[in-house]
């Protein structure tokens, strides 16, 4: 199955109240992964790929070609999404020519007026060719790829603003923060997430920072709108956890155990058992 947006995704998420997984690519391990295991639990998936992470994979066209060839090797037939993270404006057209399904323009970081103008741009672009947008409204807290935000909550109005720009899906800060959360963490603002929610009316929300957010908290945000969760530090943390008890055993120096395919392969599993998890937090299973 070739690539889709994730619109109809995404509204299909909405309307049966659970949430499709983004889940950050870093390489093939980590693209294979995810894959099969939204193949396996019929699940629709959205890959992320952040600026530095398509750069250290040797730019957009190269991410293009592997994940295209994989749908195609492995036989997926789930709907997948390729979706850029986080992007910056000139890093959202270049993956638009380089063939991603879905893009994120992330323009927190300008004043409203500005981040309004550039997505209006981008919007007219996708809805030409047929791609889905997000964008966002109040930065995530911590820092990923140099992008660092506090964590503040959007203002309401603001967001509406936005979603009225005819965005697919739209990322507001709710308190929300990328990496590990801090123990003083206060958590998610629901108060924001429903004002939001009451003013964009059926527009998907989105979710960063997935990873380290209480189960219980991530089931309220899709009660009150959320449709795509947002999750990468969880998986990386996973497979080096794994790798890192792979090499301490000495399962490296054991036969060919040194073979990358053999290293790497407790990592993999790791990654796959991760996105499971999650895509049952989540409510994907069988939504494909």
């Amino acid at each position: 199955m070739p690539l889709v947006n994730a619109k109809e995704m995404l509204t299909k998420a909405k309307a049966g109240h659970y949430a499709v997984g983004q889940f950050n690519i870093n390489n093939l391990e980590w693209t294979k992964a995810i894959l099969l295991t939204a193949q396996e639990l019929n699940s629709p998936v959205i890959l992320g790929v952040s600026e530095g992470a398509g750069k250290y994979m040797c730019g957009y066209k190269t991410v293009v070609g592997m994940v295209n060839g994989m749908l195609e090797e492995l036989k997926i037939t789930v709907p997948v999404a390729l979706h850029l993270d986080h992007g910056s404006y000139e890093g959202a057209k270049a993956c638009i020519a380089a063939g991603f399904s879905s893009i994120m323009f992330d323009g927190s970081h300008y004043p409203i007026e500005e981040n309004v103008e550039k997505t209006k741009e981008l919007v007219a672009t996708c809805n030409e060719l047929g791609l889905s947008i997000e964008a966002e409204v109040g930065s995530i807290g911590g820092e990923e790829d140099g992008v660092i935000g506090a964590g503040e909550c959007a203002d309401p109005a603001e967001c509406k603003m936005i979603a009225d720009l005819g965005v697919t899906m739209l990322a507001a800060g709710i308190g929300n923060i990328h990496g590990k959360y801090p123990e003083n963490w206060a958590g998610l603002s629901f108060d924001t997430l429903d004002a939001i929610q009451q003013l964009t009316g059926e527009m998907p929300l989105v979710l960063h920072g997935g990873t380290g957010i209480p189960a219980d908290m991530i089931k309220k945000a899709i009660s009150l709108g959320v449709s795509k969760i947002n999750v990468n530090t969880e998986c990386q943390l996973a497979f080096a956890a794994a790798t890192r008890e792979y090499i301490e055993a000495g399962k490296d120096l054991q036969g060919k155990g040194f073979d990358p395919r053999k290293l790497l392969a407790p990592g993999f599993q790791a990654i796959k058992d991760t996105v499971k998890e999650k895509m049952e937090l989540f409510g994907s299973v069988d939504k494909a």
